[in-house]
C-alpha cells in the first residue's frame, strides 16, 4: 500500500517538473524579442532628458508670469489713479468762489480717487512683497526684468504710504473750503434794519435783511455737506456761530446796550435804573423776536440736512456768543437792588416782559444746548416773583411806620399821600393789577397756597385805610388849629379831586369819595372859623357914635379899631403866608372865601364911619389897607414857595425825587 503511494507522488512531480520546463523556454523566447527595443529605448534617452529639463524651465517661467500680471496689475491701475489725484490737485488750486458747486463737485471726485488708493494701495503693497519674495525663492536674478518692474512698481507705492497716500491735498483742499465758507458768512451778514422798529435810530444801521438769500444758503449747505463727509462740520458750525454772533452783536450795539452791564454798586435803587428798565423791555423784545427768532431759522435752514442736534447746537452757540446772557444778568442786578416801593414796579415790568417772550423763549431756548440761558431765566423769574411778594406784603406796613413822621409844616399834602395814592393807581392798572395777581398766584402756589380772589384790592383797600390814620395823627400833631385844618382840607381836597375817576377811586366807592368831600367842607368851615373869621369881629361899632342919633363918631376910636384889626390882619397874614394849598383850585376857592369873610365887613365899616374913602388921596393918612389892596393880599396867600415841592400829580411816578422812595422804603432783606 505504501508503495503504491509513492508511486503516485513520483508521476505527480514528474508533471509539475515538465510544465515548467516549458514556461522557462516561453519565457526565453520573449526576452529574445524585447532586447533590441530595449537597446533602442537607452540610445534615446539622453534625448528625453534634455526635452524635460526645457519643459521644466518654461513651466516655471510661466508660473512667474502668472505671478508679475496678478501683481503689476492692480498696482498699475493705482498708479494711474494716483495720476487722476495730481490732476484733480491742479484744478483744485483755483478760487473755490469763481464756481462753488463744480469745485465741491471736484473735491468730491479728489475724495473718492483718494478712496482708492486708499483702499487698494495697501493690498497692492503686500501682493508686490510676497512676489519679490517668490521670486527670491525662485532664484531669479535682481536684474532680471520682472523683478526691477516690481521693485520700481514697490518704491512708488512705498513712497506714496509714507506721504499719507497724498491726503494732505484733500486737507489743503478742505482749508480752503472753510475759508470760502467763512467769505461767503461774512460777506452776506449785516447788521439787521433798525428803523422799522426804532425810529430814532434811523440811518444807524445798513437798511439790508437779516436772513441769507437762497443761493447763499444752498452754497452754504453743499460746503457743509462736503466738510462733513470728512468729519469737519464742527468746523463749520464754530464758523458760522462766529461770524452770525458777531452780527447779532452789531445789531445790538447799534442800540447802545452798553447798560446791560452796569453794575449793582453804580444804581441808588431801581429807579435809577427806571430809563434802562424801559430799554431793556423794548431791547429785549427785539433781540428774541427778531433778531434770535430769525437766527434760530436760519440755522435750521442752513444745517438741516445735519439734523436737528447740529443746527441748534448752532443756535446755542449763537444765543451764548451774542450776549442773550446779558440781559438776564441785567434783570438780575435789578432785583439785587434795595427794596423800595418803585422795585416792585420795575419788576413787574421785568416779569411781564419774561411772560411775554415765554413761549418764544421756550421754543428758542428749550433745548439742550441752551441749559444755561435755560437755568438763567429760572432764577430771574424765581428771583422777581419772590422780590415783588415781599416788597407788597411790607406795602401796608411802611404806610403805617411813617405815622411816627412829622406832617409838613406848611400844612400841604405829605409827599407819602401823593406817592402812595400815585402807586395804588399805577398798581390798579390793568397790566400791573393782572401781572401781580399773576405773580402773587405763582408765588402762593410754589408755597402750597391757595390764591383768593379780591387778594389785591383788599391789600390796595387797606394800605389807604393806614393811609388816612396817618392824616388823622399827623393832623393832631399840629399845635395851631386853624393848621391843623388847613392840612385835613389840602388831603380831603387832594383826595376828592385826584383818586375821583381813577382806578383807585372806583376800588374806594362813592360813599367814600362823597365822605371825602363832606370832610373837605367841615375842615374849611373849621378853618375860617378859627382864624380870619376872627378878625371881622374887631371891627364892632359900639361906642364909636358919640352922639345917639347923630353922625359925629369918635375918630380916635376908629383909627384905634381899624388898627387892630390891620395889627390882627398883620399877623394871620403872616402866618398863612407859610402854610400852603397844593391845588390851585383849591386856593382860588379858599382865598375867595376869605375875601368874603373879611373884606365885605371891612369895607363896609369903612364906608359907614369913614367919609369921602372913595377918594384914594386920603387914604394914606389914616387908613393902611384899602378893600381893593385886602382883597390882592388875600388872593396872594397859600402860594408855593421856591424850593417848595412843586405839588404836581404823582400818578405816573415819574421824576419822583430819591427822598420820596426813601421815605417809603423798606430795609434790604437779609
Amino acid at each position: 500500500m505504501a508503495e503504491l503511494e509513492g508511486m503516485e507522488n513520483l508521476v505527480s512531480a514528474r508533471e509539475i517538473l515538465k510544465g515548467s520546463l516549458e514556461k522557462s523556454r516561453d519565457i526565453a523566447f520573449e526576452i529574445n524579442k524585447i532586447g533590441p527595443r530595449l537597446e533602442k529605448t537607452n540610445q534615446s534617452l539622453p534625448f528625453l532628458e534634455a526635452a524635460i529639463k526645457d519643459m521644466a524651465c518654461k513651466s516655471r517661467l510661466y508660473e512667474i508670469r502668472s505671478h508679475v500680471d496678478r501683481a503689476i496689475g492692480p498696482a498699475a491701475a493705482v498708479l494711474k489713479i494716483l495720476d487722476v489725484v495730481f490732476e484733480l490737485e491742479d484744478s483744485l488750486m483755483d478760487d473755490p468762489g469763481s464756481d462753488i458747486f463744480a469745485y465741491i463737485a471736484t473735491v468730491k471726485r479728489l475724495e473718492d480717487a483718494l478712496k482708492l488708493l486708499t483702499d487698494n494701495s495697501e493690498l497692492v503693497i503686500l501682493w508686490l512683497e510676497d512676489f519679490v519674495q517668490f521670486l527670491k525663492d525662485s532664484a531669479v536674478s535682481d536684474d532680471h526684468w520682472y523683478l526691477m518692474n516690481v521693485w520700481k512698481a514697490l518704491d512708488i507705492l512705498w513712497e506714496l504710504q509714507a506721504t499719507g497716500q497724498n491726503g494732505g491735498v484733500l486737507v489743503a483742499v478742505l482749508d480752503k473750503l472753510e475759508n470760502e465758507y467763512r467769505h461767503i458768512l461774512t460777506e452776506n451778514s449785516f447788521p439787521f434794519p433798525l428803523y422799522s422798529l426804532f425810529p430814532s435810530h434811523k440811518g444807524k444801521a445798513n437798511i439790508l435783511p437779516v436772513s441769507l438769500p437762497l443761493p447763499i444758503v444752498q452754497k452754504l449747505q453743499a460746503i457743509n455737506e462736503r466738510l462733513a463727509a470728512n468729519n469737519r462740520l464742527e468746523n463749520c458750525v464754530s464758523i458760522y456761530a462766529q461770524v452770525r454772533s458777531s452780527n447779532v452783536r452789531a445789531s445790538l450795539q447799534a442800540l447802545d446796550v452798553d447798560y446791560l452791564h452796569i453794575q449793582l454798586s453804580e444804581f441808588d435803587s431801581a429807579q435809577t435804573a427806571e430809563s434802562y428798565i424801559d430799554l431793556w423791555d423794548k431791547h429785549l423784545e427785539y433781540a428774541v423776536k427778531h433778531l434770535f427768532d430769525k437766527e434760530y431759522s436760519l440755522c435750521n435752514e442752513v444745517f438741516q440736512e445735519a439734523g436737528s442736534d447740529v443746527w441748534m447746537h448752532c443756535f446755542g452757540k449763537i444765543a451764548i456768543q451774542s450776549g442773550i446772557n446779558d440781559f438776564i444778568k441785567f434783570g438780575s442786578t435789578i432785583t439785587k437792588c434795595k427794596k423800595d416801593a418803585v422795585k416792585l414796579l420795575k419788576l413787574l415790568k421785568i416779569f411781564a416782559t419774561l411772560n411775554k417772550l415765554r413761549l418764544d423763549f421756550n421754543r428758542l431756548f428749550g433745548g439742550k444746548f441752551c441749559v444755561k440761558i435755560q437755568n438763567q431765566t429760572r432764577d430771574l423769574v424765581k428771583n422777581v416773583v419772590t422780590e415783588v411778594c415781599e416788597i407788597f406784603w411790607e406795602l401796608c406796613i411802611q404806610v403805617e411806620l411813617q405815622r411816627q413822621s412829622s406832617p409838613p409844616p406848611d400844612g400841604s399834602v405829605p409827599r407819602l399821600v401823593r406817592f402812595v395814592t400815585g402807586y395804588c393807581n399805577k398798581l390798579l392798572e390793568d397790566e400791573n393789577r393782572s401781572v401781580l395777581i399773576q405773580v402773587l398766584d405763582i408765588y402762593q402756589v410754589w408755597n402750597h397756597e391757595r390764591f383768593e380772589d379780591g387778594l389785591v384790592l383788599n391789600e390796595i383797600h387797606n394800605i389807604m385805610k393806614e393811609l388816612e390814620l396817618n392824616l388823622n395823627s399827623w393832623a393832631k400833631a399840629y399845635k395851631e388849629t386853624a393848621l391843623s385844618c388847613l392840612f385835613m382840607m389840602n388831603n380831603h381836597w387832594f383826595f376828592c379831586n385826584n383818586i375821583k375817576g381813577t382806578k383807585l377811586g372806583d376800588l374806594m366807592g362813592h360813599s367814600l369819595l362823597r365822605a371825602h368831600e363832606e370832610y373837605f367842607e367841615y375842615y374849611a368851615t373849621m378853618y375860617l372859623r378859627e382864624s380870619w373869621e376872627t378878625l371881622p369881629v374887631l371891627l364892632h361899632e359900639e361906642g364909636l357914635i358919640l352922639f345917639p342919633g347923630g353922625r359925629a363918631i369918635d375918630r380916635e376910636l376908629f383909627k384905634k379899631r381899624i388898627n387892630m384889626f390891620n395889627d390882627a390882619f398883620d399877623d394871620m397874614y403872616k402866618k398863612h403866608s407859610n402854610w400852603m394849598l397844593s391845588d390851585k383850585s383849591l386856593r382860588l376857592t379858599i382865598c375867595q372865601l376869605v375875601v368874603q369873610a373879611i373884606v365885605p365887613p371891612y369895607k363896609n365899616y369903612l364906608q359907614k364911619y369913614d367919609y369921602g374913602i372913595e377918594n384914594e388921596a386920603e387914604i394914606g393918612s389914616h387908613l393902611k389897607y384899602t378893600a381893593k389892596s385886602l382883597e390882592d393880599l388875600i388872593n396872594s396867600l397859600f402860594q408855593q414857595k421856591v424850593g417848595k415841592f412843586d405839588g404836581t400829580k404823582c400818578t405816573d411816578l415819574i421824576g419822583i425825587k430819591n427822598a420820596i422812595i426813601n421815605h417809603f422804603s423798606m430795609p434790604a432783606a437779609a
